[in-house]
């Protein structure tokens, strides 16, 4: 049985029984350039205590492990070392371990992930390691709760950047490589040391502030050196200074609000090519997806999102990295918390300001409300029994439904209440472990309130609540409302009835805009929920529970409501409010209560003219998804024109140059994959022949036209290996692949299935690259690949690494399927064999089922969808 999968009891036994004083690893990069060679050499020196002899094992994956020598006597290798773990058979009260090891370089973005430059042939480096990954770099205890000081040292090829945690203590340059020795670090967790190497650009600048007269620490100055690093390559495009701006905006924000001093010395981010991630939170050293150096024209979203992302890892620094949960069952006490603190710092330090939680109502949230309604749901504070099922919970409940709670945790005790218990929080557990009552007991002593049964409603129950108001009207006024809530958890069955503090919105149409005349800010809770200030107000032609997205739940609308929202959405003053309600026509839509087409019309009609540009890009989303996932067959081809046809006005009505008619234009080339109508036009862009003023064919638009033609078999191979030989970059790389993919021939998707299933010789990046142009096919082409899709599951998952399996099962799923004339949803062959599968793997990996659950569940939503319109 393969040890590779750590249980929460096997972490627990073991930290019971061992403590870390210190580590010091090095590694060998000085060949990583030469791409025969597979991996590098590894040697951990380890420090700890033992509270008996009784042995212990350490944790790690690699090519080889040469010698492992406890406390002076060498082991015997062939004994102690198996695939992924090396036991320790008779401990001492202290020790001292040294394993000399060689680790494989990665291409799927887990460990030590080695990338070459298509434009300029440079190879670069760099580790990412979250949950348990540091084991494939270098041999450790790999859990969170062992936290010790850690001493890097890098040899690196001459000419190389090299950094880590913390800043360099010495450099001693050779021949051909050069070793860098770093400060020792704080006691961290193993998942969030890092190293970088490579020729990478840096940029460097410095941060600065000092204590004011309300801090604990006035009087005090805090410097903080800053570097900014990308791939040489990418250099014209780095815009560092913006990136500094927004970092030293959150260094300022985050030390005064915590009034913890930020602890870790320096402060460098680092934009990485193939990143499986957003951004890691790494202390000293922040890792960040490199689609953040914006090589084509970006939005002010796209420039939003990345502010939003530095500053969700600057808040770990105290929400993770000072303070760290025990195990992965409280991973929320990080991720929650960087997730709302992330738009809380963005709104309150950043020229986007009230845009912050614009963003977060229709695009996190919108992520916490789907995930809920998977029937893999679980609560905030969810059972982790294993590192299989923390890599499954870097989702939706964990990060945005956990910022939404905490959003209105924060309304319900008050921000200095709440701000004063995080405080106090930080100083308590200082580079230790804590769980949920260890930050509950500072937040209830602050606010004054017992947090206990808060907590258990929300944090430790599934699901989500349904808030519906009930209006009585007569003689032209409300004569009663009522707020009613549904609310089962779906694991227990249980009702599970939750608090909530929230605004109700009235609206009126005035001259053909809907004004809010009222609001009133109340506490539901039960079933039924009066609201007895409504009474003799005008009868409104809107009622909007939720108004100002201050809690978490779906929303309905009553029938006056729904119509008026279908007629006059864009027409809402508020953005805010304009979300809100959008939101409510998107969920009836996914619960198959709206049909898809009156979905599309209301954004065919009212999406243009949207002045928040994140709202815009989740309308245009959203109808594309609907379109091909809700709309039934016999109605789609219609429903495709007249969405092209409502884009294409939105087009012609944007500002030149302006964002929204960059949005309008890329989503016109991605709806044009299932049409002919766009094949004229974007031949024409891709030829500078009739393109709009102010707009900017770019890589990214030029690439999203290839594959649109690509799609409808109107583009050769010839015309796609042009392209890229114009301009080969790396992002340019793998929309080639893409392209070539998506073209609609046999042989060519025979080609794409073999490179993504049966060989293993794609990167991360450019396995899923394959795996989106493959997927752009009708079914004549992807039909016969659904059984082998299913005969496949258990291989890929068991010769796979987390990461890539989870990419090959969910991005391969056959989940785009029309119900048949006259089928029930349940009937429909795939989701047959869907369920067929689930019964007969009964006790296949919980991960891999977890995957197959949800995707069979996306899958029913959207026959169910079809199935109300046919």
């Amino acid at each position: 049985m393969s040890n590779i999968n750590l249980l929460r009891s096997e972490a627990a036994a073991r930290k019971a029984r061992v403590s870390v004083s210190h580590y010091d690893v090095e590694l060998d990069l000085s060949q990583a350039a030469d791409l025969s060679v597979p991996g590098f050499s590894s040697r951990t020196t380890i420090n700890f205590s033992a509270n008996s002899t009784a042995g212990t094992f350490l944790d790690f994956i690699g090519l080889s492990v040469e010698s492992v020598r406890l406390n002076g006597q060498e082991l015997n290798v062939s004994e102690v070392v198996d695939a992924q773990r090396i036991k320790l058979p008779i401990l001492a009260p202290e020790n001292e371990v040294v394993v000399t090891a060689t680790a494989a370089y990665s291409s799927s973005g887990e460990g030590l992930h080695r990338f070459v430059d298509p434009a300029d042939g440079q190879t670069y480096t760099y580790t990412q390691y979250e949950p348990a990954d540091a084991r494939r770099v270098f041999a450790n205890f790999e859990q969170p709760d062992l936290k010790s000081p850690y001493t890097f040292h890098v040899t690196a090829p001459n000419g190389w950047e090299v950094a880590s945690n913390q800043s360099v203590a010495l450099k001693s340059i050779g021949a051909d490589a050069t070793r860098w020795d770093f400060d020792t670090t704080l006691p961290i967790s193993t998942y969030i040391t890092t190293v970088l190497a490579g020729p990478y650009f840096k940029a460097e600048d410095h941060f600065s502030m000092s204590f004011g007269t309300s801090s604990k620490h006035h009087g005090e100055t805090l410097d903080i050196p800053l570097a900014a690093y990308c791939r040489a390559s990418l250099a014209p495009n780095f815009d560092s200074a913006e990136i500094f701006q927004v970092t030293k905006a959150g260094l300022a924000y985050f030390n005064e609000l915590f009034d913890f001093p930020y602890p870790f010395g320096k402060y460098d981010q680092a934009f990485v090519p193939e990143y499986n991630l957003g951004a890691m939170e790494n202390p000293g050293l922040v890792t960040f997806t490199e689609a953040y150096v914006f090589t084509s024209r970006a939005t002010d979203s796209a420039y939003q999102k990345r502010a939003n992302t530095i500053m969700h890892e600057m808040a770990h620094m105290w929400f993770g990295d000072l303070v760290t949960m025990g195990w992965w069952d409280d991973l929320w006490l990080k991720e929650s918390f960087a997730d709302f603190m992330g738009h809380l710092a963005v709104s309150e330090a950043t020229p986007w300001g009230s845009k912050s939680w614009t963003l977060f109502a229709s695009s996190r949230k919108a992520w916490a409300y789907t995930q809920d309604q998977l029937p893999t749901t679980h609560p905030i504070t969810a059972d982790i029994p294993d590192l299989e099922a923390a890599k499954a919970n870097f989702d939706g409940i964990t990060y945005a439904k956990g910022a939404s709670v905490l959003k209105q945790l924060v309304a319900y005790v008050g921000k200095d209440a709440f701000f004063a218990g995080a405080r106090e929080y930080f100083v308590a557990h200082q580079y230790a472990n804590t769980s949920l009552t260890d930050l509950l007991t500072p937040l209830s002593a602050a606010s004054g309130r017992e947090l206990g049964e808060w907590a258990q409603k929300w944090l430790q129950t599934s699901g989500m609540s349904t808030l519906t108001p009930r209006l009585d009207i007569a003689d032209g006024k409300i004569a009663s409302l009522e707020i009613t809530q549904l609310s089962v958890d779906p694991i227990t069955g249980l009702e599970s009835l939750r608090p909530h503090r929230l605004a109700v919105g009235f609206f009126t149409n005035d001259g053909g805009t809907l004004v809010r005349t009222h609001s009133i800010t109340l506490d539901v809770a039960g079933s039924v929920t009066q609201v007895p200030g409504a009474a003799g107000l005008p009868a409104p032609d809107l009622v909007l529970v939720n108004d100002e997205d201050l809690s978490y739940a779906k929303v309905r609308f009553d029938d006056v409501s729904l119509a008026s929202a279908l007629a006059s959405v864009s027409t809402i003053a508020d953005p805010l409010s304009r979300s809100l309600v959008w939101s409510v026509l998107w969920n009836a839509t996914r619960d198959a209560l709206l049909p898809a087409e009156l979905y599309l019309n209301a954004v065919a009609h009212h999406g243009g003219g949207e002045s928040d540009i994140s709202l815009l890009q989740t309308l245009a989303d959203n109808a594309i998804h609907a379109l091909g996932a809700y709309c039934p067959a016999g109605k789609r081809a219609a429903a495709r024109e007249h969405v092209i046809t409502g884009f294409r006005a939105h087009l012609s009505q944007s500002v030149p140059g302006s964002d929204e008619q960059l949005v309008w234009t890329r989503a016109l080339a991605v709806v044009g994959r299932g049409s002919d109508t766009q094949v004229a036009s974007s031949r024409a862009l891709l030829a500078g022949v009739d393109v709009p003023e102010g707009l900017s064919v770019d890589g990214e638009l030029r690439w999203l036209l290839w594959q649109q033609l690509a799609a409808r078999g109107q583009a050769t191979s010839a015309e796609l290996d042009a392209e890229l030989a114009a301009n080969t970059t790396a992002e340019f790389r793998a929309h080639h692949v893409t392209a070539v993919a998506a073209l609609p021939e046999a042989e060519r998707k025979a080609q794409a299935w073999q490179e993504a299933v049966e060989q293993t010789k794609l990167s991360n990046q450019l396995l899923s690259a394959t795996i989106a142009g493959f997927m752009m096919a009708g079914a004549e082409l992807l039909d016969p690949y659904v059984e082998p899709y299913f005969e496949v599951l258990e291989k890929i998952w068991a010769e796979r690494s987390l990461g890539i399996a989870g990419r090959i099962v969910r991005e391969l799923f056959p989940a785009h399927q029309d119900l048949l004339p006259g089928a029930l949803p349940e009937q429909q062959p795939v989701l047959v064999r869907t369920d067929r599968w689930l019964a007969e793997h009964a006790t296949a990996a919980n991960g891999l089922r977890r995957i197959i659950l949800e995707q069979r569940d996306q899958l029913h939503r959207s026959l169910r969808a079809q199935a109300l319109q046919r």
